[in-house]
């Protein structure tokens, strides 16, 4: 979420057509329908807030609380905790335990061997040693072990849970807030699957999260729906699990988040909408990290390593703040091919904002950017750098930049200039793109 002086003045109710439709036809239809031509030079908005400068090759910094974040940044300050009831200026949720030793290199990377998953989610959207992965990369439910048909049932499944089984949730309604505690192996996971008419449902848009991941491994979340809680599907020191074709909607804050070192994860494939109701500002559809107002909460004042996650092919749309909000602390994930329509945004001025190192974003088809498209922001020193965006489909309503980038000088983030708009027009962005 940004909160820039004379920039949210900009931000208005916007019309727009509804993304409601498979994200990888609609991306692939989308790059046709471009034609990617030979790119073109950005056009450069060079004065609008800082000259256009190629990218930097400066050695990174240590991470240092900077005196006051760049875009006012806080997670949910006023929010009550939804299981203690407290209050005070962290996001709701309690603390959880952090897999790992979460050691760092002198790059600032998670150290080999530190990490509680060895294989970065890169050229497949699968960690390794996932089951039920068939050649797209996408995930199929095996024959259940049980199925469930009631609320009780269902967190009776989940508390008893074994390595291999594989949760079927029945058609219907299932009211109330849903937590896992219990881990899946490499080579069995846990599957919980079900169709878009099984709807899990917390009561209410200040009523909790619905669906709560708390320190497991090796889940697989599949096809059903949740809906009209505080927060969607949070997932807390959760490590390589797959949340893939759910729906998540009429959510009070943020629709998918995930945080406390949950690394190496991947979000596919799901429908996120109508974020934002109980306040927008905290209305992102997808969310990875925590801001550093909360990392003595959920990261024992250390950066929230929520690393190499994969953010791919999810349709986000009707948000009341980003559709992707990338936070400071996080470190090699891949933003790829989601499609993301900014009509309505009333707390943010960009679709995607990076905060993190050593991101890749690409392949995104990015429409009613509201004032600007994709962003990047500098909040503590030594983050929100080394990011690379490539092969986007970028549009704004009005003349704002299709990418800003923070502090341009220093960051070395690149801005490639196969980066297009589906009109056709030049890009704006107040950096010279790379080829």
């Amino acid at each position: 979420m940004t909160d820039r002086a004379g920039r949210r003045s900009a931000l208005a109710l916007l019309a727009g057509v509804g993304l409601g439709v498979c994200a990888s036809a609609l991306v692939a239809t989308a790059l046709v329908a471009t034609g990617w031509a030979a790119p073109e030079r950005f056009s450069n908005t060079e004065g609008t807030r800082g000259p256009a400068v190629a990218a930097s090759s400066t050695t990174l910094l240590p991470p240092r609380i900077a005196p006051l974040d760049a875009d006012g940044e806080q997670d949910n300050p006023d929010e009550a905790d939804p299981i203690t009831g407290a209050s005070g200026g962290v996001e709701a949720g309690p603390p959880v335990s952090l897999p790992g030793e979460g050691k760092i290199d002198q790059s600032g990377e998670l150290a080999r061997g530190s990490s509680p998953a060895t294989a970065v989610p890169g050229g497949s959207p699968v960690p390794a040693g996932s089951a039920g992965a068939n050649p797209a990369g996408q995930v199929s439910c095996p024959t259940a072990t049980s199925s469930v048909r009631s609320a009780s049932e269902l967190q009776q499944a989940l508390d008893t849970a074994q390595a291999g089984d594989s949760i079927k949730i029945q058609p219907g309604v299932y009211a109330g807030t849903f937590v896992v505690g219990r881990s899946g192996t490499a080579s069995a996971p846990i599957f919980l699957c079900g169709a878009g008419d099984s709807v899990l449902d917390g009561g209410g848009i200040k009523e909790g999260y619905v669906l709560h991941l708390r320190s497991v491994q090796y889940w697989r979340l599949v096809g059903f729906t949740v809906r009209n809680g505080q927060k969607g599907v949070v997932a807390d020191a959760t490590t390589n699990s797959i949340i893939q074709g759910l729906t998540v909607e009429g959510i009070g804050d943020e629709g998918l988040h995930l945080r406390s070192a949950s690394s190496y994860n991947t979000l596919s494939a799901n429908t996120v909408r109508r974020t934002g109701l109980r306040r927008d500002k905290f209305g992102e559809g997808i969310y990875v990290g925590s801001a550093t107002s909360n990392w003595g909460t959920y990261s024992q004042g250390l950066p929230d390593r929520s690393d190499y996650n994969l953010v791919e092919k999810n349709v986000i749309s009707e948000t009341g703040s980003e559709a992707i909000d990338v936070k400071e602390g996080t470190t090699g994930g891949r933003i790829v091919a989601n499609v993301l329509d900014g009509t309505g945004i009333l707390s943010a001025d960009s679709l995607i904002d990076v905060k993190g190192n050593g991101w890749i974003i690409e392949g995104n088809l990015v429409s009613h950017g509201p004032g600007e498209g994709i962003q990047t922001h500098q909040i503590l020193d030594g983050w929100g750098r080394d990011n690379i965006f490539r092969t986007n489909v970028v549009e704004v309503d009005g003349d704002g930049n299709h990418f800003y980038i923070h502090q341009p000088g220093t960051t070395n983030n690149r801005v490639m200039c196969d980066n297009r708009t589906s009109s056709g027009k030049a890009m704006r962005s107040n950096v010279t793109c790379v080829a």
